[in-house]
């Protein structure tokens, strides 16, 4: 048999916050261990004439704070598992032990494996103090944080936030770069030093974006921000989206939102598709933003029709993504190895054919034109279509094939535009040269759909410059003949 763990709570920091059976445990221990020194109880443990030891040293030899935990925790197990069964060793933690102490949880788990008999006897925890000097009710919706691991997803406006273990300015900065995703700069915090202690504690409130320049952060500080109900605040967060879309489609909500269906707003996501791609063509990110937001609205409403009908919801969707993204990439969430973007690649079509296999599919059986979508534009869908020949070694050698064979469906169209061959004839020609010329893009390395897009917006240019001169004198394009449009072509061809 192992000896007798248990974990004692020496609360926020105020001895005479500790109750008498903690006291008593303490003097009829084996031996004691604390996390740290580093605490305002030590003093009466002195004063106690209490032996103890720990664990500080524990914190120099690691570099992040899980494997210092796991460090104690390890150590503390050696110990209970060597010592005799009518021994009581003792690990005192600041605080609460179930507050905000992982090496309490790592016991939790692996006591019983080891057959150590594990009691937890509570202390005043942090929040304690912090009920009381901060002044609000944990009832009106309250959550606490752990500063090295808080991210912006977690915070919720509508509760009062607690965030412990902001041991330094460092900390405090990532804090407030984290709550400043969803808080204006100059919302006002409070930073709790030491609370409770007599002589020690401050409170000090400071605009959010003075957080990391206030003084004296230790193992003794915390973060609070109030809770509000001012609405601008959620109107950041996803959660407020989808409720405005489900209002939306409500009874009580918008009739033309109400009456539409996928098909009827089909065309919308294909509009707003081309809207986003008309701001990154023109490197405009304040529309570029806007018009996001438009594309997202789609998939917020298609979402939600399906969300009404019981089939799935938007957060469906998004753990969709999310599981995709993770499975599509052991190179970065698992033991796979990428050294390039071609390796990735080569990963992601792999993780592809696997997840095929896994919903009964059999990848080599299947097309190697399988995946592409069937309404994709045509110069993009044939752009990915040689794109998946040229994986099975359907293609040429060099692009010198492919100059020849634009040639050859060149000459072909010729020949059916001299020939007076029927119309559907020569535009079959014409799709097989356009088909060739997307061929081409790929040898270059180059998205054909984007290569004719610059060409459209520089003729765009280009013949605004020949509207512009004309207008200048005086002259409509009606009023020009073929000639001096074609002149100033070429001037504008050196001007823009």
């Amino acid at each position: 048999m192992s000896a007798v763990l248990k974990v004692v709570g020496l609360g926020s920091g105020n001895p005479d916050r500790l109750t008498m059976g903690i006291v008593k445990t303490l003097q009829q221990a084996s031996q004691i261990y604390v996390r740290t020194k580093e605490h305002p109880v030590m003093s009466m443990l002195e004063e106690l004439k209490l032996e103890v030891s720990s664990f500080d040293h524990i914190y120099e030899a690691h570099d992040s704070f899980p494997e210092v935990y796991a460090s104690i925790a390890e150590r503390l197990l050696e110990l209970a598992s060597a010592a005799d069964e009518q021994s009581v060793i003792v690990y005192a933690v600041p605080g609460h032990p179930m507050v905000a102490e992982s090496t309490v949880q790592l016991l939790r788990e692996h006591c019983p494996q080891k057959g150590i008999s594990l009691e937890i006897l509570g202390g005043e925890s942090f929040l304690d103090e912090a009920f009381i000097r901060l002044g609000f009710d944990p009832i009106e919706g309250f959550q606490l944080l752990d500063s090295t691991g808080i991210r912006s997803s977690m915070l919720q406006p509508q509760l009062h936030t607690v965030i412990g273990q902001v041991y330094d300015e460092f900390t405090a900065s990532e804090v407030k770069l984290c709550l400043m995703e969803l808080y204006p700069d100059d919302y006002q915090v409070v930073v709790g030093h030491a609370l409770g202690v007599e002589g020690e504690e401050q409170v000090l409130q400071v605009p959010l974006y003075e957080l990391d320049r206030a003084l004296g952060y230790g193992n003794l500080s915390l973060v609070y921000v109030p809770r509000s109900d001012d609405e601008s605040l959620r109107q950041r967060t996803f959660a407020r989206l989808h409720e405005i879309v489900g209002i939306l489609r409500s009874p009580e909500g918008c009739p033309w939102d109400r009456e539409q269906t996928h098909a009827s707003i089909r065309k919308n996501l294909i509009e707003e598709t081309y809207e986003v791609l008309e701001t990154i063509d023109d490197d405009d990110p304040e529309h570029m933003q806007e018009e996001l937001g438009d594309l997202l609205l789609q998939i917020m409403l298609h979402s939600q029709m399906e969300e009404e009908e019981g089939t799935f919801s938007v957060f469906d969707v998004i753990q969709g993504l999310n599981d995709k993204l993770i499975f599509r990439h052991p190179h970065v969430f698992g033991e796979n190895k990428a050294k390039d973007a071609e390796a990735a690649l080569q990963n992601w079509d792999a993780m592809k054919a696997e997840e095929k296999r896994r919903k009964g599919i059999e990848p080599e059986k299947a097309s190697a034109l399988d995946g592409i979508p069937r309404d994709l534009p045509a110069l993009m869908k044939a752009y990915k279509l040689q794109k998946k020949a040229s994986k099975v070694g359907f293609d040429w050698d060099s692009i010198e094939g492919v100059f020849d064979k634009i040639e050859e469906e060149l000459g072909e169209l010729r020949q059916a535009v001299a020939e007076g061959q029927s119309v559907d004839e020569q535009v079959g020609e014409l799709g097989d040269l356009l088909f060739a010329a997307a061929n081409a893009a790929r040898f270059l390395d180059a998205d054909p759909e984007e290569a004719l897009s610059r060409t459209n917006r520089k003729f765009v240019s280009r013949f605004r410059y020949i509207e512009d001169v004309l207008h200048a004198e005086g002259k409509t394009l009606q009023e020009a003949s073929l000639d001096e449009m074609e002149e100033i072509w070429q001037r504008a061809k050196n001007e823009v």
